[in-house]
This record gives C-alpha cells, structure tokens and sequence, in this order.
C-alpha cells in the first residue's frame, strides 16, 4: 500500500515485476486443478523457476544465484502470495529460501556442489527434517538418533509434517548424536532420499496447503558418511534457532499477503453483491469490517518490515521476530475469517477463492513455532 518501504530498492522493484508477470502467466492460472488434484508438476515448476534464477535469489553467484540479499527472498515471497495457492508457495519456498539457505551458510565446498548448484537450478528439490510425532517446538526432546559407526553415521528415527518430504531428492535432517546433552547433542546431516532405510511413511492429508506435499518419513538403519555432517557436529539446535528467525518472518510475510488478498476480494464482492436494494458496501456495518481489517493488516505489515530492517541490519531481534510472527498469522487468522464472513453463504462455497485462504491461513499459528511457543519467546526474553 502507498509508498515503497525504505527496505525495498529499485533492483528489488525490477525482481518484483519479473515475478509478477511470470507468476500471473505461468503459475495463477493452473492453480485451482493442482489444488483440486492434491498436488502440481513439481519437477516441471521447480525447473521453470530454475531456469528463471527465483530458486537462487540469495545465493552466491559462483554457485549459480544472484546473491540479491535476504530482501529478494522477501519480494519472491510476497509475490508467490499471487500464485492462488499457498500450497505451492509453501513448497518452492521451503526448498528456495529455507533448504538452499541452510547449504549455502553451513555446507562444505563439496556439499554445495552436490546439492546447492543443481538446487538452484531446479534439479533436485530440498526438505528440511526437524519436526516429528512427538517433537514439534519442543525441538530438543526429538528421538531421531544418529550413531557413529567408523567413518559413517546410522540414523534411526521419524520425522513429521515434513514440507516437500514426500517429493524431495534430500533431507537437512536434526538427529541427536549425542542422547545425553538433549538439544545440545543435535547434528544435522544431509541425507540423500534414496539412500537405502530411507521410506516415506505416507503423503499427508491437510486442511490447507493441499498443493504441497507434507510426508512423514522413517528413517530405519539409514547409513550416511561423515561428510554428510551439515555444519559443525553437535551445532544442530543453534543452526536450527538462527534459521528459524528467517521461516517465522517468511511467514509473518505471507500471512500479511494473504491477508491482503482476502481484503482485496472482500472489498470487490462486497461492491457488488446487492441486498435490501444496494451493494452491502453502502452499509455501515461493512465499511467498519473492511476499515477494521486494512487496519490490523497495515499494523502487521510495518511491524514485520520493520524486523526484516532489523534482521538484515543485523540488529538482536529476537523479540520482533517473535511478534511479528505472533501478531502478523493470528491477524490474517482473523481478517480472512472476517472476509469470509463478507462472502456470507457463497464464502463457504469451494467455487468461492475466499474459502481456501480460510483454510490456508490456519497453519500460520501453529507452524514455525506456534503462537504459543512465540508468545513465550517474547515473555521470557523480556523478563529476563
């Protein structure tokens, strides 16, 4: 809305508008089958993004990205937010701006030859394995064990609501290598997904996100060499934290989009849809519901560009990054379901777009470190 933010630059409005064009030509238009279908071409999408170089934008140039900056990953995921299907969304930002990520910072030269060049370039698709059955913001009690076994590790464990899990050709997996020290014992690995013991336990079926494929995984006798270690040994938790400031402000973003869009779509309806002899946005009642809802979306907006300012300026910032993620998914949470309520009967129509940000928006609480979890972040880093 209105003017630029400081955070943004002329490049970032260029990358924006290439986005945009391509998103609306090539992506928008199929994504009412592929949510029907439970699923898209992703070998097919996740090339034509390569080839574009959005899989890259903050890569090093020497490994086939444009080293455009954190801000870049920003722009691609706000206009990802214009595909029509966060599932999809979801998906190819998981792999682009939190798997590639993690190689660039932590791996060797060896490791990001292996799977950051053809990354980048769409050939092979990343999943990041941290959640499972009985472990999910409680990341230090998870059970997946690696044991060292010569100049190998054997992983045994499961992993949960694991995002592209199903269709990926490599795991950042967490695994304790050290059972006594909790989250201080947890080692990440790079696994390789047809490496022998590795299965997809079943594809799961969501509420929302229904393009994007979410898998548990079993990991049973799996053996990896000692150069799959991503990062230092037992660095894993702290690796773990420091990427999950970057996932909650993706989503603190996306949910800002989506939240906007759910307005935009509630202010065209409710011109035109006409009760009592007059479109219902003549009512008052309808105005102070959309003046309501632009409100809070503006409030999440600067909150969360303002963390993104302080994150890339290297500011602490543990406390913002918390309440935007906080503030920003419980505020689309409530403004989609405002807008929803604005469609009236045909919002609850599966013909109607309204209803799948409904149902999109509400993993926004609880992935990424639920609102609980961000909540008590907040309090304690202030009270200490």
């Amino acid at each position: 809305m209105g003017k630029r933010h400081p955070i943004f630059t002329d490049e970032h409005d260029m990358l924006r508008h290439s986005l945009r064009s391509f998103i609306e030509k090539e992506v928008a238009p199929h994504a009412e089958e592929w949510e029907k279908q439970g699923g898209f071409p992703h070998r097919e999408v996740f090339k034509r993004f390569g080839e574009l170089g959005f899989l890259g934008v903050d890569i090093p140039e020497q490994y086939g990205g444009s080293n455009a900056g954190f801000v870049a990953t920003i722009v691609l995921a706000e206009e990802m937010a214009r595909c029509n299907s966060s599932g999809v969304a979801a998906s190819l930002g998981l792999h682009s701006n939190i798997a590639l990520p993690y190689i660039a910072h932590l791996g060797t030269d060896e490791q990001k030859e292996k799977y950051l060049v053809p990354g980048v370039k769409g050939e092979i698709i990343g999943a990041l394995g941290v959640t499972e059955p009985g472990a999910g913001s409680d990341v230090g009690s998870m059970r997946t064990y690696a044991v060292k076994d010569g100049d190998s590790y054997v992983i045994n464990g499961s992993k949960m609501f694991i995002t592209n899990g199903g269709i990926a050709d490599f795991v950042i997996l967490a695994a304790k290598t050290d059972r006594e020290k909790g989250h201080q014992g947890i080692t990440q690995f790079l696994v390789d997904t047809k490496t022998p013991g590795f299965t997809v336990s079943r594809d799961l079926d969501k509420l929302g996100w229904r393009a994007c494929n979410t898998a548990e995984l079993a990991f049973e006798d799996v053996r990896v060499p000692k150069s799959a270690i991503l990062g230092e040994e037992e660095s894993g938790f702290y690796n773990i934290m420091i990427h999950f400031q970057e996932e909650r402000l993706y989503m603190a973003v996306g949910a800002v989009c989506e939240a906007q869009r759910a307005l935009d779509l509630a202010i065209e309806y409710s011109k035109e849809r006409v009760q009592f002899g007059r479109a219902i946005a003549k009512f008052q009642v309808t105005r102070h519901k959309i003046a309501d809802m632009a409100t809070e979306i503006e409030a999440a907006r600067q909150i969360v560009y303002n963390t993104i300012r302080l994150y890339v300026e290297q500011e602490p910032c543990q406390v913002e990054v918390a309440m935007c993620k906080l503030f920003a998914c419980e505020m689309a949470a409530r403004v989609i379901n405002q807008a929803l309520q604005i469609f009236g009967g045909y919002g609850y129509m599966m013909e109607y777009p309204i209803q799948r940000l409904w149902r999109d928006s509400r993993i926004g609480p609880i992935g990424g470190g639920t609102s609980e979890i961000q909540r008590e972040i907040i309090g304690r880093l202030l009270l200490q």
